[in-house]
């Protein structure tokens, strides 16, 4: 039962980041496999040579080794254009040329649309039905553009889906809750959907842990683990660590990084207990 923990290179890891690394390290012990280290670093714009290492030596000072040489996604992005032109040659995506500020207005404008807090706004499918020939004239003319999941055509060509997590159970996919996700980013040429996808399968994770606030994504990764022939992974969306507003730790939260906590000369005993339940 392989097991990984998957930081981006962007920031300093918190306590949230520790309790993630811990929780996945710690199952794969029990069962007596391996723990891998992969570096989500696709987004490069963002990624510092300076947190690969900065994690490195975050996890082997609180004692979480793992197994074998880090990898790193930006090696792998062949492997993320043969799915995605396989996911062309089954016809389930679509290029999109929509700005964030068309999305925004489109969805503001849309009669009914449901006003709830913290709702992922999904996108209201504009490009969906752009014509073959209309697309490549577009494309041929330089205009930029991303590439998105046809949900629907998605969930004709997969049927019912379903995927187990230790706390929710076995559980039915719903293509409707993330809509026509980016599978494919303007500047980077895929997008964390696809990669995961095709990394876990790679690395033959067979049990993918992770926090609740993933659960969503875990829809349209199941789709694509269909669409792709890839295996299905078992899943636990583990709870998050929160401050002490009850809000979920970020990279911005510098005060509870490990290398803050590890200034204040606190001990790999003391950091680990924090996150301790």
């Amino acid at each position: 039962m392989p097991t990984r923990f998957a930081p981006s290179p962007t920031g300093y890891l918190h306590l949230g980041h520790i309790y993630a690394a811990k929780f996945a390290r710690d199952l794969a012990h029990k069962n007596g496999t391996q723990f891998l280290l992969r570096f989500e670093d696709i987004d490069t714009t963002r990624v510092r040579d300076i947190y690969y290492q900065e994690i490195e030596h975050d996890l082997k000072w609180l004692g979480l080794d793992w197994h074998g040489p880090p990898l790193r996604q930006t090696a792998r992005k062949s492997a993320y254009s043969q799915a995605l032109d396989s996911l062309k040659s089954l016809r389930v995506i679509y290029p999109c040329f929509c700005t964030r500020r068309e999305i925004q207005q489109e969805i503001t404008s849309m009669h009914g649309a449901p006003h709830i807090e913290n709702a992922v706004p999904v996108y209201p499918g504009t490009c969906r039905d752009i014509s073959p020939d209309e697309q490549i004239q577009r494309i041929n003319s330089g205009q930029p553009h991303c590439w998105r999941l046809n949900s629907k055509a998605a969930t004709e060509q997969t049927g019912t889906l379903y995927f187990n997590d230790h706390i929710h159970g076995h559980t039915q996919v719903s293509a409707d809750l993330l809509g026509d996700v980016v599978l494919a980013r303007k500047d980077i040429g895929t997008s964390y959907h696809i990669a995961v996808v095709v990394d876990d399968a790679m690395q033959k994770i067979t049990h993918v842990t992770r926090g609740e606030d993933l659960l969503s994504s875990t829809h349209v990764h199941r789709i694509l683990q269909k669409l792709l022939k890839l295996p299905s992974p078992d899943y636990h969306h583990h709870h998050l660590i929160v401050d002490t507003a009850q809000k979920r730790l970020a990279k911005r939260n510098q005060s509870l990084s490990i290398r803050s906590l590890r200034e204040q000369h606190k001990t790999p005993a003391e950091v680990l207990a924090m996150i301790s339940l």
